[in-house]
């Protein structure tokens, strides 16, 4: 089952930044993909990769992030000004950040006017047949040892 968790920027906005990362990479690390309100700043992406990196196990094998906001352009100067002020008081909401785990998220595509995000989620019967062969190796190997005997 894929699960995709929203994460509003309300929730993070008091958080410090390694503090943020870390929230984040445990929502990831339970195989969800975030959708998270607003973007990171970029030396929280920069420390997202690097705490992902010191992470990287057999079960965990990385991250895929992207990060999708508005760009207006030729706004007027009372208008850009406005949205300036806005984003210093409230923060930076402008847009949406998504990130998931590599061994699900196997690619993410933007688009002007959308995003295509590739996933690959292991079915429940292709995991009962690797219980199922691995099972069956451990019936060979104990027979194996009772001929010995």
């Amino acid at each position: 089952m894929l699960t995709l968790q929203f994460v509003p920027y309300a929730e993070i906005e008091h958080l410090d930044s390694s503090t943020r990362i870390d929230k984040l990479l445990d929502i990831v690390r339970e195989d969800k993909i975030v959708l998270m309100q607003g973007r990171l700043k970029p030396e929280e992406e920069t420390l997202l990769i690097q705490k992902t990196m010191e992470k990287i196990e057999e079960e965990f094998k990385g991250v895929e992030i992207c990060t999708i906001f508005p760009q207006e352009k030729d706004l007027q100067l009372f208008k850009r000004l406005k949205k300036e002020m806005i984003k210093a008081i409230l923060g930076n909401r402008d847009g949406i950040t998504i990130i998931g785990p590599a061994n699900i998220v196997k690619e993410i595509k933007r688009d002007i006017n959308k995003i295509e995000l590739f996933t690959a989620v292991p079915s429940a019967r292709t995991q009962k047949i690797k219980l199922k062969r691995s099972s069956g190796k451990k019936a060979a190997k104990r027979s194996a040892s009772k001929r010995r005997r």
